[in-house]
């Protein structure tokens, strides 16, 4: 996690509180003070609905997933302190407990409190989680609750404490429940009390990551409907049986057209055939997802969910789970990695645009959005006399700098600042130092350039590279070895840096480098695929095929004037191998895609990603 981090400071005129009269409770949600005034007022039609639903976000906004090794720091300090406050009272011991850890792990209270939209077909609930992996947002159609006036617009910060959550599980079905959220809230306080001030720091990869997932929302995808009860089923499997350690922690979705879809769950390789309706998409694939232990998260929301979409964008790529509920929809986005995992959480900055060479359509894009609030795209490129791809840039690059959102629930773009002030983009693009030398490096024409791809079965991809650095005079070596999944499991490099701490210290620049340019590699190899063909002289394409025994798989591998040809059962830890030398390119490239459009024709699905 970086170490810069971003003040924000946050005022509201009351706490937040449940107010319960007779037979009338309300819900005051304060909003802060800070911004422009929002208001909404109600009577909420389902309230124990929205109540799993807020305690849905609230389990979402405060979760921490994150590998935690074991360390004594803390335990050593707590039996210091104990020894020290042997003579305090409980609450002066208490105090200086909460201090130690207020200095020592400030993320310990890294609760930013959740972003409100105000619209006027309806509400809109947006939280972030602590271990920068997961992002919830929850939809409240206007149709949920009986209004007392046309609601004002506008988007703002509500106090959501841990009292306000516990006191959120005593709403009822049997009891009216009011939707306060405004000026309206602030009449139900109390009159002694007195303005509420959150000051918190958060940290630069934390806003970093949420502005990335909500950007990442606007990009193409693949949806897939599932039914409730097959997200049961996962969740179900997922509660029995514990991951096991260096062994697949996937979610393959195998996608047929004029079929149903097929859940795989890694390692065990078990299969779930999905109730709803058949895959509606053009090509067969297969689309391998992580994160997979954050849909626990949804536990509370899952008795009352209707209908499941979920949005593709690619293997080891973020994806989004609408669930649907009536009027209620809760949108859980999930990044399929953790902090920790440099080697793929690379993917989906090479995947974004760095560049503010959009900043010009986003700009006019938000014009319109303020004249027409609640556009789709292709009404906004209507509008604007734009093609798709320019359209999708644009809202691309105004959800990256946090001034707009995509609600997948509706397919509506919505105008939403993230914070009062403008964001400092300059400090969000790197993660740190050594991510900022890398990009350098991959920008300089021939200063990294991947020397050999060797794939292992069973083992995985080891990528060696070479990278100049002109300003030493120095030419390193890095090598990595890419799992199955995309993880590094293994890296090596030349430089100082890396013989004196491995990575203690996280990766060198040169390991950064090399992934990097390994994964805009492997983005063109993708684009080009079936595009240009009489070019390629090195590729592996993977296929797979399942049958009532298990799975059969293929990997067919060219190498210049080589062909490598692997096969076998997906359980069986050796596949059979064949190598095919072959008198020039020209023949080796024709027989491998041969071979490939024979697999595809047999009804093999393409598992490369």
């Amino acid at each position: 996690m970086s170490t810069d981090r971003t003040p924000i400071e946050l005022r509201y005129a009351a706490p937040s509180t449940l107010a319960e009269e007779a037979d009338v409770a309300r819900l005051a949600l304060m909003t802060t003070l800070d911004r422009a005034e929002v208001g909404l007022t109600g009577v909420v039609r389902d309230p124990v609905r929205l109540r799993e639903a807020l305690s849905a976000l609230h389990a979402i906004v405060s979760s921490d997933l994150r590998y935690k090794p074991k360390d004594r720091t803390a335990y050593l300090a707590f039996q210091r302190q104990r020894r020290q406050a042997s003579g305090q009272s409980t609450a002066a011991a208490q105090r200086a407990w909460f201090d130690w850890l207020a200095r020592n792990d400030p993320t310990a209270w890294l609760l930013l409190d959740p972003l409100v939209s105000v619209h006027a077909d309806g509400v809109i609930f947006e939280v972030f989680s602590k271990d920068e992996g997961t992002y919830a947002q929850l939809f409240v159609d206007r149709s949920a609750l009986d209004l007392d006036e046309e609601p004002r617009s506008g988007t703002t910060n509500i106090d959501f404490s841990k009292d306000l959550f516990e006191a959120v599980q005593r709403m009822r079905s049997y009891r009216t429940t009011r939707l306060d959220i405004g000026p309206a809230a602030l009449a139900v306080s109390t009159d002694d009390a007195e303005v509420v001030e959150k000051k918190t720091t958060v940290p630069d990869s934390w806003l970093r990551g949420l502005l990335q997932v909500q950007s990442a929302a606007a990009l193409t995808r693949t949806t897939v409907g599932l039914a409730p009860i097959d997200l049961y089923n996962l969740l179900r499997q997922l509660r029995l049986n514990a991951d096991v350690k260096r062994e697949g922690r996937a979610i393959r979705f195998e996608l047929v057209p004029g079929e149903t879809p097929r859940l795989v769950l890694e390692p065990w390789e078990t299969v779930l055939e999905c109730g709803a309706a058949p895959y509606a998409g053009r090509k067969a694939e297969i689309v391998k997802v992580w994160g997979r232990r954050r849909l626990m998260l949804l536990r509370r929301w899952l008795p009352f969910v209707e209908q499941v979409d979920v949005h593709l964008m690619g293997s080891g790529l973020p994806t989004f789970w609408v669930l649907r509920s009536g009027p209620f929809a809760l949108t859980l986005g999930l990044t399929g990695f953790t902090s920790s995992d440099w080697g793929r959480a690379l993917a989906l900055d090479v995947l974004l645009p760095r560049e503010p060479e959009t900043g010009e359509d986003a700009a006019r894009a938000l014009v319109h959005l303020a004249e027409s609030p609640d556009a789709t795209p292709t009404a906004l490129g209507e509008a604007l006399g734009w093609k798709a791809p320019r359209v999708l840039a644009a809202l691309q690059a105004a959800c990256r700098d946090g001034l707009a959102i995509k609600d997948l629930a509706t397919g509506r773009v919505r105008i939403r600042p993230l914070t009062e002030r403008p964001i400092d983009l300059g400090r969000l693009q790197h993660r740190n130092p050594t991510e900022r030398v890398a990009r350098d490096l991959v920008a300089t024409k021939d200063a990294v350039k991947i020397s050999k791809e060797d794939l292992v079965h069973g083992v995985g991809l080891e990528v060696t590279g070479r990278v100049t650095v002109a300003a030493e005079k120095r030419e390193y070596r890095p090598q990595v070895l890419l799992d199955g999944e995309g993880r590094v499991r293994k890296a090596d490099c030349t430089c100082a840096g890396f013989r004196k701490h491995r990575l203690k210290e996280g990766p060198c620049a040169h390991l950064v480098a090399l992934r990097l340019a390994h994964a805009a590699r492997e983005k063109r190899r993708a684009e080009r695929r079936g595009k240009s063909r009489g070019t390629v002289r090195t590729e592996t394409r993977s296929y797979g095929r399942r049958h009532a025994g298990g799975e059969s798989v293929f990997q067919v591998t060219l190498d210049n004037k080589k062909l490598r040809i692997r096969w076998g059962e997906r359980s069986d830890p050796r596949l059979r191998v064949q190598n095919l030398l072959f008198d020039s390119v020209a023949d080796a490239r024709a027989a491998y895609f041969d071979r490939v459009d024979r697999l595809e024709r047999d009804g093999y699905l393409d598992a490369t990603a």
